[in-house]
Order: C-alpha cells, then sequence, then structure tokens
C-alpha cells in the first residue's frame, strides 16, 4: 500500500542532516516540521535508528545520521520504515468458475512484478543528498 511514510521519513533525515544545532531536534521540534503528533515521529526515529541510519544519545536531545546524505538511498530509508516488499497485492482467491478469475493472478503477476522492480531502481538510484540539493 502507497502512504505517506517514506515522504515523512526522508522529511525527518533531511531536517536531522540540516540542522546545525543537534540539541534543538526534539520529537516535538520534528514532528511541527512535518505538522504530525510528536508519537509517530518517534516511531519513524526508531525504525530509522533500527536501520542504522539515525543515532542518538540518551537523555540528550538531538541526532545524528550515522552515513553521509549521499551514501543513503531512498530505497534505503523505504525499506527502513517497513515499506512493503510489492506495490500491489493481487486479490485471493478468485472464483475459479470465472474466466477471469481463473487467470487474474498469473495476468496481473508480471506487470506488477515490473513496476516494483522500475521503482526499486529508482529508489536505489536517489540518494538523500539529491533531496537536499532540491531543497537548497
Amino acid at each position: 500500500m502507497v502512504n505517506s511514510r517514506l515522504s515523512v521519513a526522508i522529511h525527518v533525515l533531511s531536517l536531522i542532516a540540516i540542522t546545525s544545532d543537534k540539541s534543538q531536534l526534539t520529537s516535538d521540534f520534528i514532528a511541527g516540521s512535518v505538522n504530525t503528533n510528536p508519537v509517530v515521529i518517534r516511531r519513524m526515529i526508531g525504525m530509522l535508528k533500527k536501520a542504522d541510519l539515525l543515532t542518538s544519545q540518551p537523555g540528550i536531545a538531538g541526532y545524528e545520521l550515522l552515513k553521509e546524505p549521499k551514501d543513503i538511498t531512498l530505497f534505503m530509508i523505504y525499506e527502513a520504515i517497513d515499506g512493503p516488499k510489492q506495490l500491489f497485492t493481487i486479490h485471493e482467491e478468485p472464483n475459479p468458475a470465472c474466466h477471469v478469475g481463473q487467470k487474474i493472478q498469473q495476468s496481473l503477476e508480471a506487470s506488477y512484478t515490473s513496476v516494483w522492480r522500475a521503482m526499486k531502481e529508482q529508489l536505489q538510484a536517489q540518494t538523500l543528498q539529491d533531496v537536499l540539493d532540491q531543497l537548497r
């Protein structure tokens, strides 16, 4: 399912990358920039930390990137936020007595796989640095 988690994660990492005073990078501050609840940001940051894209120190406000922005692909971010392993799913158990139902799964599988590969290639080709360059 396509949702806004990827854009939120890119927003969070971009904000962290360009903020020089890391002490102001609290979940409240980041949530204000994203215009969402700090709980959403804390969950997102937890996923990004688990993927070794971010670090923080207990009891000290702020976050740091663990890699240079040029070394963080958008696909790495996508994977970090548990992006779906496919964009589309094919409904299960279509009616086998129906001519369309008999073949719809096989008919769509190749198309859906092709779209997934293209999206993955595009996200692997673009980095957080590309996003930062566009922001400047």
